[in-house]
């Protein structure tokens, strides 16, 4: 009896596999010498793989802003001197802004001959990573650490909290469930087969994709007349992948 397979594949990256036996059609008659003589045909069941992808967007309630303060002198003491200065105007300045102290992380701290040719002296910088979960304060933070002293703003990180990203994972998984299941009906029905049931699910990771935003406006931040920094960032995305495998009937 001879057996065929087939192999499908969607135009958004799906992929799927068949196999039939004697009686569906998805199978060609052969010279088995085991086949009925009789004239009666069997009908056995096969099955169709599926692996799919499905994604949710949602708006970011997690950042995380890189703050810190930079200085530069004649000896490394100076320059040390001047670091914990900063460092601790900053603290005061995150306190002040009512962010908890467990949101506030050490970052970089480095003291090191300059760098500049034909320059003498030390440089260094001590920087913060400061995670708030109201997005909406991340301009308020980096305007008053500028106006604290601070003059090293990094990229801004925008995620999900923990209890957002365990609802969109699920989230996630069921869409791509329903891609998967509306690629097996779609492969059923082009070779004229009927689905059965599902035999066995299998799910990848699912990933979270923040959105990185640079910080670009210290001068206009610097000027009093400045308007307050505003940051506006895209929806993040949580990407999930499923594999799946259906019994049909032919």
């Amino acid at each position: 009896m001879d057996r065929r397979q087939f192999l499908a594949a969607s135009g958004v990256g799906l992929a799927a596999t068949m196999a039939g036996c004697t009686g569906s059609p998805l199978s060609s008659d052969g010279d088995d010498p085991g086949a009925e003589s009789d004239g009666n045909e069997s009908t056995d069941s096969g099955e169709i793989t599926v692996s799919a992808g499905g994604q949710v967007d949602a708006e970011p309630d997690r950042a995380v802003v890189d703050i810190g303060v930079e200085a530069t002198g004649e000896s490394a003491e100076a320059v040390t001197d001047e670091l914990a200065t900063g460092a601790d105007e900053l603290r005061e300045t995150f306190d002040e802004l009512g962010v908890p102290e467990e949101n506030v992380e050490e970052g970089r701290y480095r003291v090191h001959p300059t760098r500049a040719r034909e320059a003498e002296g030390f440089e260094g910088s001590h920087s913060f990573e400061v995670t708030l979960s109201d997005v909406d304060r991340v301009g308020e933070v980096i305007d008053a650490a500028i106006a604290a002293g601070a003059d090293n703003v990094g990229r801004v990180n925008f995620s999900l909290q923990e209890e957002t990203r365990a609802a969109l994972r699920k989230d996630a998984i069921d869409a791509a469930l329903a891609n998967a299941d509306d690629e097996a009906a779609h492969i059923a029905d082009n070779r004229g087969v009927d689905l059965a049931g599902t035999t066995n699910v299998t799910t990848g990771d699912v990933q979270v994709h923040p959105v990185r935003e640079a910080y670009t406006g210290a001068d206009a931040a610097e000027d009093a007349a400045a308007p307050p920094t505003e940051i506006e960032a895209d929806p993040v995305s949580v990407n999930a992948d499923v594999t799946v495998t259906y019994s049909f009937d032919g």
